[in-house]
């Protein structure tokens, strides 16, 4: 062995350079330099006897010889942080022209036997092609796992060379990466290190189907000669690194041509696809420009669906432009139609369409509803979801109007609803150029080449560091501008990256994320995760399944990536003329003002060709109607209520939880007693209540986001063992009165048009979002009854409550007056005959159990709600009280459910007179009554009923 890493080295390095050695293990890197080879192979062996060694590797090109004073002739095990490896900067020329030849495998594992056979008969293939275009012979190597072929060069350090090496290995690339072996680009760096053949090479376990191999050289040829320079620039420029111009024919109302369909329809197989410069790159089975050899031929559409095609083999044209030869051998030659006669009228110029696809988005945007036909489209694939989808909508729209900051979207909701599916559906309806999923490093966008401005970006339930959260925060702030990012190179020269202008940011996660900065600039959606929901996917899913195959895409989905393709072309800019007439009843934050300017943008821009319209320059001025308010307003009020949570930044869990409180009517409760109304684990209530953290990210609770939140630490007693126990609790407080405030606080409406207001458009009927006078002063009534109540309630009272509650459950009349700051589908229960100095009432729910007792509280009042004089133990209190929420369990063994869907719970109401037993389990005494069911329950058969609702809703 030690001999083959001698002969290695002779051959890869000069006599007497430095070389550096570089072995990788588990976390851990050993290195050292090297300029007497003899004692390089000495070392070496000994590393390779560690088995803790994945691979030990050297550097190929000529290293500066002043880094042999680092670790002179030495290995120095474990690196440390300031210990420096080769970078860049230290190659003084490159010696090699690396080819590295892998088989496509899972990572972290060896190859199989017939991955390696492939890895090896690829390399022949490619040794065959480079040395019909004049290569000499390379050095043959088996890395162990894949194939090597080194080609001896003179060139540079510099960023021409480096330009020239990765050009010509991204030819190898198109032509011979397949789904079986790639062809690596990453190694047109000059620091790159090298597998140094003689060593084992350790990638996983070694299995008899997975074995380690040792890497070893195949062949050296007697003449190592050098490829001339010209010979790469010829390999690097075969293929072409730019857009061809499209040729404009007279008949330019005729499809478009599509590559694969035109492959397919004349029976010319296609070996493989892949990306290239933005199109698809076809490998062709069988080269049809000779019958001289099979491989070699391609054909790329590129973006702008220009047509390339070729054959890389000298022999046939060496890469050179054939597509009109190839088109011509296989369509029938068109004749030409004899000139019209002088007299006839000639017709107007034609209209450049690209396709009927294109033809057929662009007339849906003269004459139909492009938000409605985006929508059903949507809807084909993706069941329900309408506010998640419009708002996504809007996302896309938002990049095409030149006075909007952007929009961004927030999508959460409980594991498997759909939130992943929703939003792939959605980026399925965008040009495949405008689109980029999965995770990325921090600042991996910076450096992304195929990145194009107006990009749709989707983080998959992926979690955004601290870093790209900033950069979300700079994509809002400078949406028109590219977001730049300087560094220092590794030989210490500025370079300056950017994220391209007016990308949208579309998240996915279970949970909001932490930063309340990054929320505040984002449409923040709940998916629809009820059981009815559940329901429509199922029956959905089995549609789809019994249905008819279709080959191809959706002529539908089609249609929308040419709409958008043509509003993508055009930089729209939108006036509001009625704007100095929209009104907000809460400005405190004033992100959401402008969100709902940009949606009123953002629906004028998607009928911009159904506007009159101004062209100033590179922009289209129009201006903005009724309808576009309306529609904004009716999403902005969807993302404040049932739909999302835009100004409280809750999740449907948080508002679901908040809800209940009010429901069940608690003054003061506990951990476990919304654990039990809710339905939800114990771990989950406290999370949601309390806020969490995970990964270093913060996670707010309810009690930082509701202000009708509070909570106090108690000291409880436990004697129920004989042993006196001392713990802590929390008491969680709920102010009823605050939270019907916080929920009704977030309005938005158009006020009549007055006097003086100039180029408004007129109405356009009684909008949903236009307050009426009549609707003003039910509001202020409304306002005054949520207010403190008197002392003597009347029936009057109660009428103007129940007006407010109409108003709470969604009176169509104020759809977007009434938005509250989060879903609240049911108001506050009313307790009948409040007296105010007994208000302040601790449920029976948040006492403790029998034999607890709390210190340093005052149970003073509850004693005097229910009757009983003041005693220093609550054993006797909380017993009876307590056992239908305590004791669920006890209702169960009677075989007394509440049928689901029978019993309202919004239609109850906790009242403090004496009702008699529970008509559900009839043993519990009841404290919740409808009068619109004529019945009357208990706090544990309500808490039940909540609790069948929740699960309903989705709340899990």
């Amino acid at each position: 062995m030690i001999d083959e890493i001698r002969n290695t080295v002779n051959v890869l390095a000069a006599s007497g350079s430095v070389v550096e050695v570089r072995a990788l293990a588990d976390g851990v890197t050993h290195s050292g330099y090297f300029d007497d080879h003899e004692v390089l192979a000495r070392a070496v062996e000994a590393l390779d006897a560690d088995p803790a060694v994945a691979g030990i590797y050297v550097t190929l090109n000529t290293v500066n010889p002043a880094l042999l004073a680092r670790r002179a002739n030495r290995i120095k095990m474990r690196l440390s942080r300031k210990d420096a490896t080769t970078a860049d900067a230290d190659i003084n020329r490159r010696r090699w022209f690396p080819v590295d030849i892998d088989p496509v495998r899972p990572s972290g594992v060896s190859s199989t036997d017939a991955e390696h056979d492939a890895a090896l008969a690829a390399a022949e293939r490619i040794a065959t092609y480079l040395a019909e275009q004049g290569f000499p012979a390379p050095v043959r190597a088996d890395s162990g796992n894949g194939a090597h072929l080194l080609y001896r060069v003179d060139l540079p350090n510099d960023d021409a060379a480096t330009a020239l090496v990765k050009g010509a290995l991204a030819t190898l690339d198109a032509l011979f990466s397949n789904e079986a072996v790639t062809v690596d680009t990453a190694n047109h760096n000059a620091a790159r290190i090298w597998k140094l053949y003689g060593t084992l090479s350790r990638k996983g376990d070694n299995t008899v189907e997975r074995p380690h191999r040792r890497a070893k050289v195949l062949a050296v040829p007697d003449d190592v000669r050098m490829v001339p320079r010209e010979y790469l620039q010829h390999l690097a420029a075969l293929l072409p690194r730019e857009e061809p111009l499209r040729s404009k024919k007279p008949n330019g109302n005729r499809p478009g041509i599509d590559l694969a369909s035109w492959l397919l329809d004349h029976g010319i197989a296609v070996r493989s696809t892949r990306p290239y410069q933005g199109g698809t790159l076809y490998v062709l089975d069988e080269c049809p420009f000779s019958s001289a050899h099979k491989d070699g031929a391609f054909a790329i559409q590129f973006a702008n669906g220009a047509v390339f095609a070729g054959c890389h083999h000298q022999s046939c044209g060496g890469g050179a432009q054939r597509w009109p030869e190839l088109r011509g051998m296989y369509e029938p030659k068109r004749t030409r139609t004899p000139a019209k006669k002088a007299e006839e009228i000639p017709l107007p110029p034609p209209v450049l369409i690209e396709d009927e696809h294109q033809a057929r988005a662009i007339e849906i945007l003269r004459t139909g509803d492009p938000l409605a036909f985006l929508l059903d489209t949507f809807n084909k694939a993706h069941v329900g979801d309408r506010t998640v989808a419009e708002c996504l909508v809007m996302s896309v729209a938002s990049q095409s109007v030149a006075n909007t900051k952007g929009l961004h979207v927030s999508i959460s909701g409980n594991s498997g609803k759909g939130k992943s599916h929703a939003c792939t559906t959605m980026l399925n309806l965008i040009p495949e150029s405008h689109r980029m999923t999965g995770t990325v490093s921090n600042k991996a966008l910076y450096y992304a080449d195929d990145l194009r401005p107006g990009t749709v970006i989707l983080f998959d339930d992926t979690s955004l560091s601290d870093d790209l959260q900033e950069v979300l925060k700079s994509a809002t702030s400078s949406f028109h501008e590219p977001i730049e990012h300087r560094t220092v190179t590794a030989d210490r020269q500025l370079r300056v990256c950017s994220i391209p202008e007016r990308c949208v940011w579309w998240l996915a996660k279970v949970e909001n994320p932490g930063d309340d900065q990054v929320m505040n600039r984002m449409l923040t959606v709940w998916i629809d995760d009820s059981a009815e929901q559940d329901r429509r996917v199922l029956e959905h899913l089995k549609e789809t399944e019994a249905g008819v195959y279709r080959r191809g895409d959706d002529p539908d989905v089609l249609t929308c990536r040419a709409l958008w393709s043509v509003l993508k072309q055009q930089r729209i800019f939108v006036r509001i003329p009625f704007a100095r007439r929209i009104q907000f009843s809460n400005v405190a934050n004033r992100r959401n003002p402008a969100m709902l300017f940009d949606l009123i943008k953002c629906h004028a821009a998607l009928r911009f060709l159904q506007r009159e319209g101004k062209e100033t320059g590179d922009e289209v001025r129009i201006e903005a109607a009724r309808q576009d308010f309306d529609a904004a307003a009716r999403l902005y009020a969807a993302i404040n209520q049932e739909g999302g949570g835009q100004d409280s930044k809750m999740t449907r869990n948080e508002a679901a939880a908040l809800a209940t409180i009010a429901r069940m009517g608690w003054e003061t409760f506990t951990v476990r007693m919304l654990q039990q109304a809710t339905g939800l684990s114990y771990h989950q209530v406290r999370r949601i209540l309390q806020g969490y953290t995970t990964r270093g990210t913060v996670y707010c609770g309810l009690l930082e986001k509701c202000p009708a939140l509070a909570v106090v630490d108690a000291t409880v007693i436990d004697e129920s063992t004989g042993t006196t126990v001392r713990r802590h609790e929390s008491h969680f407080q709920f102010d009823a009165e605050r939270y019907r405030e916080w929920t009704a606080q977030l309005a938005v409406w158009l006020e009549d048009e007055g006097e003086g207001e100039e180029d408004s458009p007129p109405p356009s009927g009684d909008g949903l979002q236009h307050r009426q006078p009549c609707c003003k002063g039910e509001r202020k009534h409304s306002c005054k009854e949520i207010g403190k109540g008197d002392s003597q309630r009347g029936e009057t009272d109660l009428m103007n409550g129940e007006c407010v509650s109409k108003i709470d459950r969604g009176d169509q009349r104020s759809f977007a007056a009434k938005s509250g700051s989060h879903s609240s589908p049911d108001p506050v229960p009313l307790e009948e005959h409040l007296d105010p100095m007994h208000g302040q009432e601790l449920p029976c729910g948040s006492r403790p159990a029998a034999n607890k007792k709390i210190e340093h509280a005052d149970l003073s009042s509850n004693c005097k709600n229910y009757g009983i004089s003041k005693i220093p133990h609550t054993k006797s209190v909380c017993a009876p009280i307590c056992a239908p929420l305590c004791s669920t369990g006890a209702n169960a063994a009677n075989g007394v459910r509440p049928l689901s869907g029978v019993l309202d719970p919004r239609s109850f109401a906790r009242v403090k007179v004496e009702l008699g037993r529970c008509d559900v389990c009839g043993a519990a005494k009841a404290v919740y009554r409808s009068r619109e069911a004529q019945a009357k329950v208990c706090e544990g058969c309500y808490a039940r009923l909540v609790r069948e609702g929740n699960a309903k809703e989705g709340i899990r």
